[in-house]
């Protein structure tokens, strides 16, 4: 196959991976920058142009669409989907998976276990608003924010009313949530294929912080997963349409609770922790999702 890798830098662990995995299968793999892609939408020959040319054709493309530039990375990959290319993941899901608040909401509409959430407009519901999540502490998080930025840990009702007032302030769009204090600064990344979970590390908070992402220090190890928080990743993965996904989850007292679905996951912290080839087994993925299904011949008559 010939496979495009959307990304922005080509240095970076997971696209280097990808196109590692890619190349050692025998195919061959190019890094496309998504930004520098620019499009002709037309009814018959509708293309993608690169930095001057014409990009030539794709068997497969890989998505690995950085979330500031979602908007545009979609509209990208929409246009080699409209082009009949195969990709990974596609962009209504990619799109649905962004948007924390809808996210959410079609999780819930799936019956998959969330902390309480809330959202609201009028500065005038913030009481009623922090009641409906059970009270501080609670977590206050941006919309718009990734890797922990824009997550607040309010500890008590009057700090979270003058967070929220503060953000709503600014015209930010933010959610509340419970705090599920028994997952101790802990969280669980589940790397979802197809309809497995490949690979589950645990990622740790370091003393005196809550959230455990490896970009704010946090430490990673491997760990054993359950069979209900199996079932939740993979439930939460489809239900945002992802053929490939790194769920994070709580363990609650209530059994597994799901934080985010993440569209385009990184690989460095799972295969480190986990010692398994993650990248390959995404390329092997997308070997059999792109072979043609054998037809089965009809029975004979009589």
């Amino acid at each position: 196959m010939h496979i495009a890798l959307l990304s922005r830098n080509r240095n970076l662990y997971s696209t280097r991976r990808l196109m590692e995995a890619a190349e050692a299968r025998g195919h061959s793999a190019r890094v496309v920058d998504t930004l520098r892609c620019y499009m002709s939408i037309a009814s018959h020959h509708p293309s993608i142009h690169y930095k001057g040319q014409e990009l030539e054709p794709f068997d497969a493309v890989i998505p690995r669409i950085g979330a500031s530039i979602t908007f545009y990375g979609c509209a990208v990959l929409r246009q080699f989907e409209m082009m009949g290319t195969q990709v990974l993941n596609d962009s209504v899901s990619i799109t649905r998976s962004r948007d924390k608040l809808r996210s959410l909401q079609l999780l819930s509409r799936k019956g998959i276990g969330l902390p309480v959430t809330g959202f609201a407009h009028s500065p005038d519901d913030i009481p009623d608003l922090i009641t409906m999540v059970r009270g501080a502490p609670l977590v206050i998080k941006l919309l718009e924010g990734t890797q922990g930025i824009g997550v607040v840990l309010a500890e008590t009702n009057q700090a979270a009313e003058s967070v929220i007032q503060a953000f709503m302030g600014m015209k930010a769009n933010i959610m509340v949530q419970e705090y599920i204090k028994e997952a101790k600064g802990a969280d669980i990344r589940c790397l979802v294929i197809g309809d497995k979970v490949v690979a589950a590390m645990k990622r740790q908070a370091v003393d005196g912080e809550f959230r455990s992402n490896l970009h704010r220090g946090g430490s990673a190890s491997v760990i054993r997963i359950t069979p209900e928080e199996r079932s939740t990743a993979i439930r939460a993965a489809k239900a945002m349409g992802l053929k490939v996904a790194g769920v994070d989850l709580l363990r609650s007292n209530h059994g597994p609770v799901i934080m985010e679905v993440n569209s385009s996951p990184g690989l460095r912290g799972i295969e480190t922790a986990t010692g398994k080839d993650i990248a390959g087994q995404i390329i092997d993925h997308l070997e059999k999702s792109s072979a043609p299904k054998r037809k089965t011949p009809p029975k004979p008559k009589g």
